[in-house]
């Protein structure tokens, strides 16, 4: 067949054969389909998104269930359900996401799965958009899942098909693990046959007591998972496919999985190095026969991985062994750095400390490094007409110095930095009502806790329902914008459709609040400030639980929507009545702003014409220009 790359808007249904450029979480998911995957259930999560919003775009068409769950618990119970029916599952999440769904996972290898059964687990290195660099390859080890790595797009494909057939032969759920550079970067794919699928299963235990995990049963089910264990490293990873040697005339040698490998390659391609490689794409079971052989080839070794010394770890024990005599450099001996991602230029310095080799990378650009001193360092910013900066705003105004602010995941977590200052803590998901319960105890301080509409949904309810049995003295404030707007806007249990577009059964947030008995419920639209601001100030004053529901759509839904009618046109700043106060920008911070050094004017590129802002400038210097429309006094965006 005549190879062929294809359009990015069909290539997860392109023919078998052809080439695709896709990323990492979207060969993933080919690969899946290419298994036949039948359900697929998820919680949306940087730097993993991008592979259910592939399969959702396609799922219809394909006969594929696919669901953006509650949270990744009900997604992996989601996925575990279809895999005893005998489907072939899905499910993926970030890092942080497997502590959700922890629970259910690790009882999952003692039970063991019947149709076939893939965990995505994405980390990210450097925290890009996380709250740790937490490395998913220590849930593979503790819960005994046997975990793939790919180091590029095609491997991701490939892994994720062949990881199919490895848990059906085993009966076990395989883990592919990702770190942020696989997830997004992008390569050609050649693709392969997509297998039919099996769209409904039928649920009968293979023995009595198979899903029954207690007591002397739960025992003897890890003894069998023990078992399967050395199989499939005897079977699988010892067996060159997923782990293989590159090279062998060397006395160095490099043991690398993941991106790392893909950096240590392109070194050794680069400076024509004659150094050994044992590419990792098995990393549990570890392939132990094979890095014991590989060590006793070598003087020294340099084990390059993210994020943990986890393989150096394994490595350094079977030197201990094979042999007592090489030189293992890693994150352990200072010849990489314990945190962040990787690079290609940290890898180099890495072999060249390690080996003694001389390496010189080529200069930088001299004029390149001059303008990247003089560029300005930017922080991250709500965009323009976001409905959290307007509850950033009037919650700043009234609260009390001594207040108790409690931020959580979301884009409204950037209300931590200047003018707003609110937040000082952002934890992890939910954590925001489950500590204000806390400080509710320990203190007499004012609190008060934000949390999104879609982060309520995944951990917020349970400490709200904590708060209202014990009537704890604090404001709850859920920031309802009416979708998953941080990982690009996906469907959850407060919308009226699914993630493959489907009508759905809409879950009201006030009358949920409501149904656990707490009485002093407000639902505000945010840009109402002067209201706003009252609203939080008098539940400050009031005892017991308050909560407040700040209202209204992403402004980048309501944009869309405003676009395809042609009505966006900016507000202005009168400069005649501009003061240069700058209290716009020192309190409301919107990137529409401009100063200028004698005026602030607002610039018509970035402004999106809500007319939030109006109200904030004492001087009533902000205002419409011809054809302005100010959304809250139209009721566009709630």
């Amino acid at each position: 067949m005549k190879r062929r790359l294809i359009m990015p808007e069909v290539e997860l249904l392109a023919p078998p054969g052809s080439k695709a450029l896709l990323l990492g979480n979207e060969a993933i998911a080919r690969g899946a389909i290419e298994a036949g995957l039948d359900v697929a259930s998820a919680y949306p999560g940087t730097p993993s998104t991008e592979i259910g919003e592939a399969i959702s775009s396609v799922a219809e068409k394909l006969g594929i269930y696919f669901d953006w769950a509650i949270n990744e618990k009900v997604a992996a119970e989601i996925a575990i359900a279809a895999s005893w029916s005998g489907l072939r599952s899905l499910t993926m999440m970030k890092h942080v996401g497997m502590n959700v769904a922890a629970d259910a996972i690790f009882t999952l290898t003692y039970a063991g799965v019947v149709g076939g059964m893939v965990i995505v687990a994405a980390d990210d290195p450097q925290a890009h958009s996380s709250q740790n660099e937490q490395d998913s390859r220590h849930f593979s080890i503790a819960a005994k899942i046997p975990t793939l790595e790919p180091s590029n797009s095609q491997e991701a494909k490939d892994f994720t098909k062949v990881a199919y057939d490895i848990s059906e032969k085993y009966k076990l759920p395989v883990m592919i693990r990702t770190t942020t550079r696989i997830s997004h970067q992008r390569g050609i794919v050649e693709l392969g046959e997509i297998q039919e699928r099996r769209k409904k299963g039928f649920f009968k235990p293979d023995e009595p007591d198979r899903y029954l995990q207690v007591g002397n049963i739960a025992v003897r089910h890890h003894k069998e998972l023990v078992e399967k264990l050395k199989k499939i490293e005897e079977e699988v990873s010892e067996k060159e496919y997923f782990n293989r040697i590159i090279g062998d005339e060397s006395d160095y040698g490099i043991i690398a999985s993941g991106v790392s490998y893909s950096y240590a390659a392109e070194a050794l391609r680069r400076f024509n190095l004659n150094i050994k490689i044992l590419k990792i794409g098995m990393s549990y079971p570890f392939p132990r026969k094979m890095v014991s052989e590989f060590l006793k080839s070598c003087k020294k070794v340099v084990v390059v991985e993210e994020s943990d010394p986890i393989m150096e770890s394994y490595v350094k024990m079977i030197a201990k062994d094979a042999n007592p005599s090489v030189e293992i450099y890693g994150r352990e001996t200072g010849h990489l750095p314990w945190s962040g991602e990787y690079r290609p230029g940290i890898v180099i310095e890495a072999i060249r400390k390690a080996f003694g080799i001389d390496l010189s990378l080529p200069a930088i650009n001299p004029i390149a490094a001059e303008i990247s001193k003089k560029a300005p360092a930017r922080s991250p910013t709500l965009c323009p007409a976001c409905p959290h900066r307007s509850t950033g705003y009037a919650t700043r105004r009234a609260v009390k110095a001594d207040s108790i602010v409690l931020g959580d995941i979301g884009c409204y977590a950037l209300l931590f930095q200047k003018p707003f200052s609110l937040a000082k803590v952002s934890h992890a998901m939910g954590s925001s009502f489950g500590f204000a319960n806390g400080f509710s105890i320990a203190t007499e301080q004012p609190v008060v806790a934000f949390i999104g509409d879609s982060t309520f949904f995944h951990a917020g309810i349970p400490a709200l329902v904590e708060a209202a049995h014990h009537n704890r003295k604090a404001v709850f404030m859920i920031l309802d914008n009416r979708i998953t707007a941080m990982t690009g806007h996906q469907p959850h249990p407060g919308v009226n459709y699914t993630a493959t577009g489907r009508p759905a059964k809409e879950i009201d947030l006030e009358k949920l609040v409501r149904s656990i008995g707490i009485e002093h419920v407000e639902v505000i639209d945010p840009f109402d400030h002067k209201r706003m601001e009252k609203a939080v100030r008098d539940s400050l004053n009031r005892e017991g639980v308050s909560v407040i529901i700040a209202r209204r759509e992403c402004a980048l839904l309501t944009v869309r929507k405003l676009r395809q009618k042609g009505k966006i046109v900016p507000y202005r700043v009168d400069p005649e009545k501009c003061t240069y106060c700058r209290v716009c920008i020192n309190t409301f911070a919107c990137p529409a702003f401009v100063d200028t050094g004698e005026k602030v004017r607002i610039d018509p590129a970035v402004c999106f014409g809500c007319g939030a802002c109006v109200t904030v400038c004492p001087y009533n210097a902000i205002v419409p220009s011809e054809g302005s429309v100010n959304w809250f006094k139209e009721g566009i965006g709630v």
